[in-house]
C-alpha cells in the first residue's frame, strides 16, 4: 500500500486488440480526466490494435490514429520484487516504470478475458477490477452461463455453436430453429459492446448472422429472445459487495446495438428504471450473486431481461463496463449516491484492498 502523504501512481492502460478498441479509449479519456490530480499522479500506456506498447500514449491522439512523438515502445519486466516498464530503446521512463497500481481500461479480449491480469499477477503489480478468473468467466458468454445455471439464476434458453461446425450451415439452422426459434439473438461467445451480435427473426437470416458472429470469435451463442425490458445493475466491492439503484435502456434501435449505445442519441438511459419495490430487491439479489457466481472484484455491470409480468433473467455481467461519464455503470452510481470521481477512488482502494489479500495466501 502507498504511504498515505504520497501521491498514488496510477498506470492507465487503453486501446487494446480486441473489437471495443475504440470504446476503450472514449473509456480511459474519461477516467484520466476525472482522476484527482491531488491525489493521483497519472502515467498511461496505450496498447494499437497489432499489440504494440507504447508509455506516455495520449488518448486523444490513439482516436485519430496517431503515435505521439514522445511516447516510447516498451515491455512489462516480470520481476515481482521489482515490478516495472522498460523502453525497448534504452531510455529512461518516469519514475523507472514504476506504478503503484494499474487501471485497465481495457474492453473484449486480450483485456477483459483475464490474459492480460495474468500478466499483472505475474509481475506483482496490483490493478483495478477482476482477477484471471472472473476477467474469464465474464468474459466468455457460453462458460458465464454455465456458472449462473449452477449457482440457479435464471437465464434465457441458448446454444453454443463452434465456428467449424457451421460447415454445414443447413444443419445449424434447423437445430437452432427447433431448439430455439425466433427470434433469437446470435452472439459472438467472446466480446462485448455489441459487437458481432445479430437480431435474427426468421431461418432464411440466420446463416448471414452466424457468419457475422464467427469473424469475431470460434465460439458462437445463440439466445431465444423474449419480449423484455432490459435493467441493468451496477456492483462494487471485493468480499464485501454492494449494488446500485437499477436503470432501464430504451434503445433507439430494434435492440441496443453498437450503433445504439455509441452513436444515437435517441437510445435512452432512464434512472432509476420504474419498478415495483419487490422486484428491484430480486434484481439487486441476483447482481450480487452473479458477480460472486464468476467470482468477479472491484466492478461489474450486470445485465438483466424483465417480462411483462415481472420474470427476471439474467443476461451477462460485464467485469469491465463502458467508463465514460455517460455510461450506465458510473451513472448508476451517480444515482446511488456516489460521484464519478468518488467512484475511482474507491476502485483504486478496492484493487490494493485485493492485491493484498492475494499476499496473504
Amino acid at each position: 500500500m502507498v504511504e498515505s502523504n504520497k501521491k498514488i501512481r496510477v498506470l492507465v492502460i487503453f486501446g487494446g486488440q480486441s473489437g471495443e478498441h475504440e470504446v476503450s479509449i472514449f473509456s480511459a479519456k474519461s477516467v484520466i480526466n476525472a482522476l484527482d490530480t491531488q491525489k493521483y499522479d497519472i502515467e498511461t500506456i496505450g496498447i494499437t490494435k497489432k499489440g504494440l506498447w507504447y508509455w506516455g500514449a495520449n488518448p486523444d491522439d490513439w482516436g485519430n490514429k496517431k503515435i505521439d512523438p514522445n511516447s516510447k515502445q516498451i515491455t512489462i519486466v516480470l520481476d515481482p520484487q521489482n515490478p516495472r516498464f522498460i523502453a525497448l530503446d534504452g531510455s529512461c521512463l518516469p519514475n523507472g516504470g514504476k506504478c503503484d497500481i494499474i487501471f485497465p481500461i481495457l474492453h473484449g479480449p486480450k483485456g477483459e478475458d483475464g490474459t492480460i491480469q495474468g500478466l499483472f499477477e505475474i509481475a506483482g503489480i496490483p490493478y483495478v477490477g477482476s482477477g484471471v478468473l472472473g476477467s474469464a468467466l465474464g468474459m466468455d458468454k457460453d462458460r458465464m452461463k454455465a456458472v449462473f445455471k449452477n449457482a440457479e439464476l435464471p437465464i434465457v434458453p441458448h446454444i453454443t455453436l463452434l465456428r467449424s461446425e457451421l460447415k454445414n450451415m443447413s444443419n445449424v439452422s434447423s437445430r437452432i430453429a427447433k431448439t430455439i426459434g425466433f427470434p433469437c439473438f446470435v452472439k459472438p461467445a467472446n466480446l462485448g459492446s455489441s459487437v458481432g451480435i445479430s437480431k435474427v427473426n426468421e431461418i432464411s437470416q440466420l446463416a448471414q448472422a452466424l457468419d457475422h458472429a464467427a469473424e469475431f470469435d470460434t465460439k458462437i451463442v445463440v439466445e431465444k429472445g423474449i419480449k423484455a425490458r432490459e435493467i441493468e445493475l451496477s456492483v462494487l466491492g471485493n468480499e464485501n459487495v454492494k449494488v446500485s439503484v437499477p436503470g432501464e435502456i430504451i434503445p433507439s434501435k430494434e435492440f441496443y446495438d453498437y450503433e445504439a449505445k455509441y452513436n444515437d442519441p435517441d437510445s435512452r438511459l432512464i434512472i432509476p428504471a420504474p419498478l415495483p419495490t419487490q422486484t428491484i430487491e430480486l434484481l439487486q439479489k441476483y447482481a450480487i450473486k452473479a458477480f460472486k457466481a464468476v467470482n468477479a472484484n472491484g466492478l461489474g455491470r450486470v445485465d438483466f431481461f424483465v417480462t411483462e409480468d415481472q420474470k427476471v433473467f439474467v443476461n451477462e455481467i460485464n467485469t469491465m463496463p463502458g467508463f465514460t461519464k455517460i455510461s450506465m455503470y458510473p451513472k448508476l452510481w451517480e444515482a446511488s449516491g456516489l460521484n464519478y470521481s468518488e467512484l475511482l477512488d474507491e476502485l483504486i482502494n478496492l484493487g490494493f484492498e485485493n492485491f493484498e489479500q492475494k499476499k496473504k495466501k
